[in-house]
Parts: C-alpha cells; sequence; structure tokens
C-alpha cells in the first residue's frame, strides 16, 4: 500500500485516536493515523500485489502448524510508543495475538514486517516508518521488497540486541526468516512478475 500527503478532506485538524478509529472502522478505504493527522492509502501496482500475495501464500505454507501466522494489508498495526496505526503489506504474528484493549482490530505485536516498495514510499519506508516499527517491542525482522527488480533488504536484531541488514539481489538465493525459522526463496517471492516470468 501507498501513503498519501494528509487527506485533504481532514484538512490541517489533529484527531484523537478515539475519532480516527470511529471513522476509520466506518470507512471503505483504508488509513494511517499518526500523532493526530491521518493520510490516505492508495493500492500499489499490479508487480506489487503480486509480490505481496506471493510472500503471504509462500508463509502461510511454509509456517504450516507453527505457532506463527501471516496477515496481508488488511491488518492494522498499532505502535503504541509513537501512536501510529498503520496497515504493512503482510506481517507475522507468533504467539497470542495481542490488540488494544483487546479489541481484535489493532494489533501490537508483529514478529516480522514485509513491505513491499513503491516509488513514493520507499524512503519512508527506509528511514521514518523502519524508525517507528523499532519500538515494537516484539518486532525481530523487517524485510522490504522492490517488486520490479529482484532487491531485498533485510533488517534483523543480532546477537547484541542491534539491528543489522542483509541484501539479496540474486534471484538463486533464499531469504532466510530467522525469527519463524524458515526460509523464503527469491524464485517464490517474485513468481508470476517479470522478474522471473511465470
Amino acid at each position: 500500500m501507498e501513503v498519501n500527503e494528509a487527506a485533504v478532506d481532514y484538512g490541517k485538524k489533529k484527531y484523537s485516536i478515539e475519532e480516527y478509529l470511529e471513522m476509520e472502522n466506518a470507512s471503505a478505504e483504508k488509513h494511517e493515523y499518526y500523532q493526530g493527522e491521518i493520510f490516505a492509502m492508495v493500492g500499489g501496482s499490479s508487480q506489487h500485489n503480486i509480490v505481496a500475495k506471493n510472500i503471504l501464500s509462500v508463509l502461510d505454507r511454509k509456517l504450516g502448524r507453527k505457532s506463527c501466522q501471516p496477515f496481508n494489508s488488511d491488518t492494522r498495526v498499532y505502535i503504541e510508543k509513537s501512536t501510529l496505526f498503520t496497515y504493512p503489506d503482510v506481517s507475522v504474528f507468533c504467539g497470542d495475538l495481542l490488540s488494544l484493549n483487546n479489541d481484535d482490530l489493532n494489533f501490537l505485536n508483529p514478529t516480522v514486517i514485509f513491505e513491499v516498495l513503491s516509488p513514493s514510499t520507499k524512503n519512508y519506508n527506509r528511514r521514518e516508518k523502519f524508525k517507528l516499527y523499532r519500538s515494537i517491542p516484539s518486532l525481530r525482522e523487517y524485510i522490504l521488497v522492490e517488486p520490479e527488480i529482484a532487491g531485498i533488504e533485510a533488517f534483523y536484531i543480532n546477537n547484541n540486541g542491534l539491528w543489522e541488514l542483509k541484501e539479496y539481489n540474486d534471484i538463486s538465493q533464499a531469504l532466510p526468516l530467522d525469527s519463524i525459522g524458515i526460509a523464503l526463496t527469491l524464485k517464490e517471492i517474485y513468481k508470476r512478475t517479470k522478474v522471473v516470468g511465470k
């Protein structure tokens, strides 16, 4: 998903979390919320959507009966420290699903987050959004995926508790997800895209 500027119809007014949730739960469209401002989200390109679907389906198959499960971009994540409500392209939750006030709508504890990049959001996802995501106590891996070329940036917490980056640019490589005990090949991630074809 792509994030636009602050939604025009909301102007410059600051909204409370309660006001945002009331509007969002009644809306047919998705919006991010950050420090009182509301931002409209728009759909991605076909390549973006295929890559996100591939990631979700491969995760679902490989996680099988493990205690972790993947969710698509309809799943809203709430980061309490920064008051960010957002919709990652794909997120993986392990163990019990924790949500804001047990509402089963605004989830707090992802282990892995995937964002499929777009020209308008790639810098935001690499910098500001990653900084916000890092404040999620449960998060162990943050994966950025280029949809048009074979290109993956995988951030993970090392043994010293620091975030490290590994890059994967060869279609023959596999992306290890140590926090959930599986790996995704780049061929699986880019199936049916211009990167690898059918």
